[in-house]
């Protein structure tokens, strides 16, 4: 990852643009950094394992800081396997397509599926300063990707209308089927700078989870730059962030 100087590193500066000064690309993680379906997430996965603790007495309940913890910026499944074990629980792994009544691996993330799913059909409205931000990369001619763990970056980019300013979208399937790890590998951030034809040193990573950013620190990348939307600004920096910010309007 290309270094900065102290004065950089870390700031939060509104103005600053030295995060991404001298970029070719932008790899923009989805949930929690272009929408706000991050929060969207939290309220499918606590409904989740609310309903699922309930049968499960011994077991601590579900806590905000979980999400956190274990879940934010992981591929669905691996969620759902980290969550079950901070509570040592282990259940069978069931298939892909396992109907969302069943409590396996599979199941169990189906369900959240569907609750995530019939929350966002309702519309979902994109962070303004974001848009401002793909805005302006756009109009100085840098390349944009979308890389999301998710398997619904397609649909939340087509209910945000935001859906035709990325050509190059690896998501949550995409990654399946090319056999790449999620994060906090670089995987498929790598992946995505390939398909945009740019080396990995020319492109900046976009990120609110604290996975995410991780994977970015494990690339090449230019830089990697932290949303701070829950995480915590210096839980981001520690997890290897160039510079945090609120908002991505805060580097215009």
């Amino acid at each position: 990852m290309t270094e900065l100087s102290s004065s950089t590193t870390g700031s939060s500066t509104p103005g600053s643009t030295h995060g991404w000064t001298g970029a070719s690309a932008i790899l923009f993680d989805l949930d929690g950094v272009l929408t706000p379906t991050a929060i969207v997430h939290e309220r499918a996965w606590q409904e989740l394992f609310d309903g699922f603790l309930r049968d499960v007495p011994e077991a601590a309940g579900y806590r905000e800081s979980d999400y956190f913890d274990h879940i934010d910026g992981k591929p669905r499944f691996d969620g759902v396997r980290d969550f079950l074990a901070s509570r040592s629980i282990v259940l069978p792994e069931g298939p892909l397509d396992d109907d969302p009544a069943n409590d396996t691996v599979h199941g169990l993330g189906n369900r959240k599926n569907k609750v995530f799913n019939d929350i966002v059909a309702s519309g979902v409205a994109p962070y303004e300063g974001s848009v401002r931000f793909l805005e302006a990369a756009l109009a100085r001619g840098l390349k944009v990707a979308v890389v999301s763990s998710s398997r619904n970056a397609p649909a939340v980019l087509n209910a945000a209308g935001l859906a035709h300013h990325f050509p190059v979208v690896v998501d949550g399937v995409v990654a399946a089927a090319a056999g790449l790890p999620g994060k906090p590998s670089p995987a498929t951030y790598n992946y995505a700078a390939q398909l945009l034809d740019l080396p990995s040193e020319e492109c900046v990573v976009v990120e609110d989870a604290v996975s995410g950013v991780q994977a970015g620190n494990a690339g090449t990348f230019h830089s990697v730059i932290g949303v701070d939307r829950g995480a915590g600004r210096q839980t981001l920096l520690n997890a290897g962030a160039t510079l945090v910010v609120e908002d991505l309007n805060q580097l215009l």
